[in-house]
Formats: C-alpha cells, sequence, structure tokens
C-alpha cells in the first residue's frame, strides 16, 4: 500500500484494514475519526513505531511535553514542519515496512 492507496482507505472505508501495524492504524483514525479516537486506540503500546505516531498526536494537541517524552521513546527528532506534512512523512516511512 502506497500513501495514495492509505489515503483513500481513509476516505472509503468505516474502519480501518486490521492487516495494517498499530502504528498506521492509529494514523488512519486520527485522520478518519479525530484526536481522541487515535489517541484511545494506540494506548500506551510503546514499540518505537507507535510512539512516534504517540508523539505527532501529542504535538497535534499541543502538548509538546507529552509529545517529547514520546518522540524520545521513538527515537525520533521532535518534528518541525507542519502537522499535516508531518503526518505524510510519517506514513510515507511506516507504510515502506509493510509488506
Amino acid at each position: 500500500m502506497n500513501l495514495e492507496e492509505f489515503k483513500e482507505s481513509i476516505e472509503n472505508l468505516e474502519k480501518c484494514p486490521t492487516s495494517l501495524p498499530l502504528s498506521l492504524q492509529g494514523l488512519w483514525y486520527d485522520k478518519k475519526y479525530g484526536w481522541d479516537e487515535a489517541h484511545t486506540f494506540i494506548g500506551d503500546v510503546s514499540d518505537t513505531d507507535t510512539a512516534w505516531v504517540h508523539a505527532y498526536l501529542h504535538r497535534r494537541e499541543g502538548d509538546l511535553n507529552n509529545a517529547r517524552y514520546w518522540y524520545n521513546r521513538s527515537g525520533k527528532p521532535e518534528s518541525k514542519v507542519s502537522l499535516d506534512e508531518e503526518w505524510n512523512n510519517i506514513a510515507s516511512q511506516l507504510l515502506k515496512k509493510v509488506k
């Protein structure tokens, strides 16, 4: 699945494909249903990819201290780009890992 197909699934499906990793499902729910749904969905899962999504979510929320914590857990630097650009960057990188 590429980024455009991922975005099309958000537009056309009611539920996220469960074949996607949890990190991508979190991004999917963020775009489709918003921050609360995505944050509840990913919970406290702490693998590095999901931590990266968690960092993005807290940055989006405006909770930069919590975002820093999750960026640190993910091993990724704090993002300085727009939220939309960060979402696209994360999704693109994570989709490359999906076989």
